[in-house]
């Protein structure tokens, strides 16, 4: 028998965990839940991308988020575009952005780059929260049906809403997946790799550094703003939380806390951090303490991540 390749391996395990997990949901609750973190995984696999592979950190990558899910918003009301051609249309705005700002701030390095970057992801969220005229200011601001639970109703398929959103969301995170991963193991990804290992090696066998370190930073910011635009779909709403500061560093973390290299593990990092402020609302005012507490442990004990960490644990012990 063909042993499965890690890539699709990953797929395999991804999909199967998406479609068995509601057998055991007692209430279509924990559906809403598994679609926030669907939502999250597909933010978090783009920062993959970017620190995983590239090795390079934002701290503003909720700002790419906010414009694909205030396109959402924006769009169809002021442009008449229905809803899901809009989020394409907050994909490329930030797809264009992310180019345009990545150029000379990606020739920074350090904390230098994270504060460049801070500074992007502050600056939008001050757009959105001032500019009330045209963002509802941080009020916030309604977002239309997009639809697409009518049409499979139409169709003999009929839904509510927690269960169309789980499933939806579900395969855009496999889909997500599935592109970072073919991206992991193509000739870009090596390159992409390569700079993250070191960029002086790389750039002495051909590869160039500005130009993909570019790539990848565009790449990721495309796959937050994804992310926004089915958040904003789902429900219904949108306010300027969605870009703010702490947004971008949570997104950060769920991906440190699972495994920036791994998108397998940076996905369980998404589902560990956005599930367990609901095991935890119990702890009511210690909740923040005994995330941190987490957060520390997981990085003296296992600094990799915890589901590459673990691994290595495991075939070291085999």
């Amino acid at each position: 028998m063909k042993r499965l390749s890690p890539k699709h391996a990953t797929l395999l395990v991804l999909a199967i965990l998406i479609a068995v997990a509601p057998l055991f949901f007692p209430s279509s609750y924990y559906l809403r839940v598994g679609s926030l973190i669907f939502v999250n995984g597909l933010a978090v696999v783009g920062i993959v991308v970017l620190t995983g592979f590239v090795g390079q950190i934002s701290l503003g990558h909720a700002g790419f988020l906010g414009i694909g899910a205030y396109a959402c918003a924006l769009a169809p009301k002021y442009l008449g575009l229905p809803v899901l051609p809009a989020a394409l249309l907050g994909a490329v705005i930030s797809g264009v952005l992310a180019w345009l700002v990545g150029r000379p701030i990606l020739r920074l390095r350090g904390y230098y780059l994270s504060v460049a970057t801070l500074g992007f992801g502050v600056l939008v969220a001050m757009v959105l929260t001032n500019e009330a005229w045209l963002t509802g200011g941080p009020d916030g601001i309604a977002v239309q049906d997009p639809g697409m639970r009518a049409a499979l109703k139409d169709m003999g398929l009929s839904l509510n809403n927690a269960e169309f959103w789980y499933a939806f969301n579900g395969i855009m995170l496999v889909l997500g997946a599935w592109v970072a991963l073919n991206l992991q193991y193509s000739a870009t990804g090596r390159a992409l790799r390569a700079l993250h290992g070191s960029e002086v090696a790389a750039r002495t066998v051909g590869v160039d550094v500005a130009r993909f370190k570019l790539r990848g930073f565009v790449i990721s910011a495309v796959y937050a703003s994804l992310a926004g635009s089915l958040l904003a779909m789902q429900n219904r709403f949108i306010t300027p939380d969605a870009a703010s500061f702490m947004h971008s560093v949570e997104i950060v973390t769920m991906a440190v806390l699972g495994g920036a290299g791994s998108v397998l593990g940076a996905i369980f990092g998404a589902a560990v951090l956005t599930a367990l402020p609901q095991v935890l609302t119990f702890f009511q005012e210690y909740e923040q303490i005994v995330l941190g507490l987490i957060m520390m442990l997981v990085m003296i004990f296992l600094r990799g991540g915890v589901l590459p960490s673990l691994a290595r644990i495991i075939r070291g012990r085999g």
